[in-house]
C-alpha cells in the first residue's frame, strides 16, 4: 500500500499534465477534472475500498482518483474511452505509484461496450460519471459485472437524488427502480464545485450502491420487469391501469395484471417499489407482445434505458456534467 502523499495530483499537476498533454476539458464529454487530493481519497474512503478489492474505475481522466484507488486496493483496472486521456494515464501510474504499477490496468474503450475485463474479476466500483452517461454507464455495469459488490459515483446531484430516491417522492423514477433491482442505493455525502478544474454550473453527489445479497426471487426476466418500469413512467401522470395499456395490450388487460399483483389499478408508478413492479411482470397474461421485447428505449426522455443487446456508443456527456476525471 501507497501513502506517498506526493504521489497524487493537486491542481498544479492537473494543469501540467493538460498542458503537456494538449488536453482542453470539454464540455462535450463533461471533462471536469478534480484537483483535490482530499476530495479522491475522501470518496476511497467512502465507497469501502479494501486492501483485497478489484476495483474498476470508468472514465479515469488524467488519473487523480486512479492513484488514490490505487493506494488502498489491491488491483485498479480503468475503463477510459478518451484516445489521449487512454494513452497517458500508465505513464502517469507508472511515474507517480512506481511501487503499484504493476496493479494498474488500462481497458480503452466506451465503456457502454465492455462486458469483460482483464485480470480478476472486480469486486467494486468506484467512478465519477458525466450526467449524460451516468445511469446508463452504472446499469450496464452492474448487468455485466455480477461480481461487483460495492459501487460508489459520483454524479450531478440531481442525477444522485433520483437514483437514491425512495418509492413516493418526486424525482423517484426509472433510474431508481432499475438501479435498486440491483443493489441497496443510498445517498452518500455531497461534493462541491471548487474541487473541479473547470468549475462546473453544477453540484455534485456521491451514491453508494451495495449489491442484494440474493436477486429478487422471480419467475420474471430482468428485461421484463424494466419493461413495465420504462412503461410505467413513460406516463408517470396516468394510472397504472392507463399508462400500461400498451404494454399489456389493453388496460383492461393491464387491470388484470396489476390485481393478480396486488397493486391498486389506480397507482402511480412513482409509488411503487421494484418489488411490485417485479409481481406486475409476473402477472402479464398472454404471450403476445410478450414482456421483455419492450423497454429498450428510454422512459421520461431521460438515461434511465436499460440495455441488454449490444449497446451504441455513449452519448456525449452534458455541458455542465461533472469530470470524466475523479
Amino acid at each position: 500500500m501507497s501513502s506517498n502523499p506526493d504521489a497524487l495530483l493537486g491542481p498544479a499537476e492537473i494543469r501540467e499534465l493538460a498542458a503537456a498533454l494538449n488536453v482542453r476539458p470539454t464540455k462535450q464529454r463533461g471533462q471536469n477534472f478534480v484537483i483535490d487530493a482530499n476530495t479522491v481519497r475522501r470518496i476511497v474512503r467512502t465507497a469501502d475500498v479494501r486492501p483485497d478489492d478489484v476495483v474498476v474505475e470508468v472514465g479515469p481522466g488524467l488519473g487523480s482518483l486512479t492513484l488514490a484507488l490505487l493506494e488502498v486496493a489491491d488491483r485498479v483496472t480503468a475503463v477510459e474511452i478518451d484516445d489521449t486521456l487512454a494513452s497517458a494515464l500508465p505513464a502517469t501510474v507508472a511515474a507517480r505509484m512506481p511501487d503499484r504499477a504493476d496493479r494498474f490496468a488500462l481497458v480503452h474503450s466506451d465503456a457502454m461496450q465492455v462486458t469483460e475485463l482483464p485480470g480478476p474479476p472486480p469486486t467494486a466500483l468506484v467512478a465519477n460519471l458525466p450526467y449524460n452517461v451516468a445511469v446508463p454507464v452504472l446499469l450496464h455495469m452492474l448487468e455485466h459485472f455480477p461480481t461487483i459488490e460495492r459501487t460508489l459515483v459520483m454524479v450531478q446531484a440531481e442525477v444522485a437524488d433520483r437514483l437514491a430516491a425512495p418509492p413516493g417522492s418526486k424525482v423517484y423514477g426509472v433510474p431508481s427502480v432499475k438501479a435498486n433491482w440491483y443493489a441497496e442505493v443510498k445517498r452518500a455525502g455531497s461534493i462541491g464545485r471548487t474541487v473541479f478544474w473547470p468549475a462546473p454550473n453544477v453540484d455534485s453527489g456521491l451514491v453508494a450502491l451495495t449489491r442484494r445479497s440474493e436477486p429478487l426471487k422471480t419467475t420474471a426476466t430482468r428485461r421484463e420487469v424494466f419493461a413495465v418500469v420504462d412503461a410505467a413512467f413513460a406516463q408517470r401522470r396516468k394510472t397504472l391501469r392507463a399508462a400500461l395499456a400498451g404494454w399489456a395490450g389493453s388496460a383492461a388487460a393491464a387491470e388484470t395484471a396489476l390485481v393478480a399483483a396486488g397493486v391498486s389499478p389506480q397507482a402511480r408508478g412513482e409509488s411503487l417499489t421494484v418489488e411490485e413492479f417485479t409481481r406486475i411482470a409476473e402477472n402479464k397474461v398472454g404471450a403476445e407482445g410478450k414482456a421483455g421485447a419492450e423497454g429498450e428505449t428510454g422512459t421520461e426522455g431521460e438515461t434511465g434505458t436499460d440495455r441488454t443487446a449490444p449497446a451504441a456508443p455513449a452519448a456525449p456527456a452534458g455541458q455542465d456534467a461533472p469530470a470524466r476525471d475523479a
